[in-house]
Order: structure tokens, then sequence, then C-alpha cells
């Protein structure tokens, strides 16, 4: 007999609620997660999971070994961290930790995880391979794939194929996308140094006005979209921090630009990365100013591969039932980390709908009201396991 793992998941809700806003009540911030990754790995401990701690500073690793070891090994990743923002809700279950709050249903993710790993647990006999669930800090300053990728969060053993989900309140409770291809974009970020020669504000000849050039890279860069890259891709730079000056009637011998950039491309990226240094040096040299850039790469772009969604989705299909639309048309310029597992282990990440408008929550994500609808909760984690199972139980 088949295993039902929607209805597991859903004789596993409250549990999984419970979890979830314990979470949320004390949310932890980039590579802080320690009561976090406490609870996890004692969890994962419990079910008889092999765990391994401090895998990029606060990332879990729990390996579910099969009764038969002649399978895949199927990686199941999802994260931990909160935001530094102030909540504004007043559920039951608020944050208690002032100025953090799990914004981005990280909190909901993580119960998931935790879920799915327990699920999977009680059906060890059937594995065959062994599933790796990785916890991971500091998504939201993209840093923590890396971190726990340069500890060996991929080896011993290596995957060959990585799941994961996003709580996704663009869309409401009852629909999920499986995106083909770029689903997500990917994410950099900028300073540019405008280095001029300071003046009296009433004799501007005698300096080298670093506001003016670097209100002209502003206005300049904004062209490298609108006629460097093509309309058929998309891209994004947007200059979010402009500091420059201490008093109204100086004009000051420095300013600088920050500001963060966003392509579904790898090779638009690192053809906006070079025309960004290019049009700022450029016009720098024109106005006689000199600058310092620096460009950095965090995320590459999330890119689901087919053959892996073309086979998550004829399980979504199965498993789903009637109440549970199926779509494939979520993309959004947010950034995610997943992206760098995913760009070393193929694999699908797909998004479930946690809006519900006539409850009120359907704030969008990094809103200090962000919350879900709790339905969505069960839904993921019998879906992801579902996918997982494909894999792993014949």
């Amino acid at each position: 007999m088949s295993i039902d793992w929607m209805q597991s998941a859903q004789s596993l809700r409250e549990e999984l609620i419970a979890r979830r806003r314990d979470f949320h009540r004390h949310p932890e911030l980039a590579f802080e997660e320690i009561r976090t990754a406490g609870i996890v790995a004692g969890e994962l401990q419990n079910l008889g999971l092999e765990v391994q701690t401090g895998v990029g500073k606060t990332g879990v690793v729990g390996i579910l070994e099969g009764s038969d070891s002649n399978g895949p090994t199927v990686l199941v990743r999802c994260d931990m961290d909160a935001l530094p923002i102030n909540e504004q809700n007043a559920a039951e279950y608020v944050s208690t930790s002032a100025g953090k709050m799990h914004a981005c249903g990280h909190d909901g993710h993580t119960a998931i995880g935790l879920t799915v790993a327990k699920m999977l647990s009680q059906h060890k006999e059937k594995l065959h391979g062994r599933v790796k669930f990785v916890f991971q800090p500091a998504e939201e300053i993209a840093g923590g794939a890396k971190a726990m990728i340069n500890d060996g969060a991929l080896i011993n053993p290596a995957p060959e194929v990585s799941l994961g989900l996003h709580l996704w309140n663009d869309l409401p409770v009852g629909q999920v996308s499986i995106t083909e291809g770029s689903a997500m974009a990917g994410s950099g970020t900028f300073t540019i140094t405008i280095k001029g020669r300071g003046a009296h504000g009433a004799s501007p000849d005698q300096g080298r006005d670093p506001i003016v050039c670097g209100s002209q890279i502003v206005s300049a860069l904004q062209t490298i979209v609108s006629r460097n890259v093509s309309a058929l891709d998309t891209a994004v730079i947007s200059v979010t921090q402009f500091h420059s000056g201490s008093a109204f009637n100086v004009i000051p011998s420095e300013a600088t630009l920050n500001g963060t950039f966003r392509t579904y491309r790898p090779e638009v990226t690192q053809f906006v990365m070079k025309r960004m240094e290019e049009v700022a040096r450029g016009i720098a040299a024109a106005l006689d100013c000199s600058i310092d850039i620096s460009i950095e790469e965090l995320t590459p772009p999330l890119i689901n591969n087919d053959e892996s969604n073309r086979r998550v989705r004829d399980v979504f299909n199965k498993v789903g039932g009637d109440s549970l639309q199926l779509r494939n048309d979520v993309r959004t310029m947010g950034a995610e980390d997943m992206a760098v597992f995913l760009e070393k282990v193929p694999g699908t990440f797909f998004f479930v709908g946690s809006a519900n408008a006539e409850r009120n929550l359907n704030f969008p994500h990094h809103h200090p009201r962000f919350d879900i609808d709790e339905d969505s909760l069960p839904i993921g984690a019998g879906l992801l396991a579902a996918a997982v199972a494909d894999y792993v139980i014949k």
C-alpha cells in the first residue's frame, strides 16, 4: 500500500504549527541561530539521524540512512534565520525579541523540515539510499549556503538531487508553483566611492564635485538595463544609498553610492557587472574625479532542473488532490540562497501559497506585519515528503 504523505502531514498538523510558532516567538538573525539550531539538532538526533552541527557556523546537517544503501542521496534544504525587523502583529506567538522577526517564512520552513524528517524516519525500513537534511543559517544575507558548502555540506555523502520550498505570500493557500528554469533572480551588491576635491559651496569651480558625478552615475546605471540588456532578458539595478557631505555650504571631497543588482541568467550577471564598472569609471573620468568600485555577486540565479521539475510535478499531481492548484508561473526578482545549492546539485525549489486575504494574512515578505495561513504548513510538509519519497521509497 502506498503512503499517503498528505494525510500523514495533516496528522502532524498541531505539532507542526506549535513548532513553527515557537520558532516565530524566538527569531534569530543570520549566523546567530543558536537556539534554533539546537532544537533542530536535538529533534533530528531523537529521530535517529546522524547529526552534524556547526556546519557553516550555525548550520545543521542530519542524515537519514535507509535500510538499503544502494540508492540516491537526496538533499532537503531548509533555512532558519530571521530578519532585523520590529514585528507589528498582535498574534499570541509574536516575536519576543525586539528588532527581530520571522518576516519571510523561515520559521515555517524549519518546522516543515523537521516534520518531513519525522515522516520519512517512520518509514526508514523502506528507504533505498538516504536523505540529507540541510538546515541553513544566514539565508537573508546570502552567506549561509556558501559557508555550509565550504564546511563540507555537499560531501560524505554527495547528493544527486536537491529539493526545497518557500512559503509564498504572493499565492493563496492551496496554490503551488513549480517554475520552469529561472524562478528567482541572482543578486549582487555594489559600492562606488567617488573622490573629487572639496570646495566652498559658493565656489564650485575650485573643486571637483563628487555629488554631481555621483548623480550622473546613478542616472547612467539605469541605461544599462534600458539600453544594454536585451528586452528579452531581465535585469534590475537599484542605487539604494547615496552618502556625502556634512554642511550646506561645503562641497565634499567624497561621495559613496551603494545598491543592488538582479538578473535571471549568469551571462547577464557578468555583462551587467562589467558595464557597471565601465559606466562609473567613464563618467568619473569625464568629470575629473576618480572612483573606487566594488561589485560582488552574492547569489546566482535560482534555476530549476527540467528533469527534477517533471518528476516533482508528476508527484504533486498524484498526491495533491482536487484542492491543490498547481502552477508554473511564479517568478520574482527576489534572490534565494538555495540557488547556490541548485547550482551544484540540480533539483527543484517550489513555492507553496501561504496567503489568506480574508484573514488579512497577505502582507508581503519582509513586512513587519508578515504572517502566514498555517494551513500551508501541512501542505508544504506533505508535498516535500512526497517529492523526496519518490526518489528513495519504491
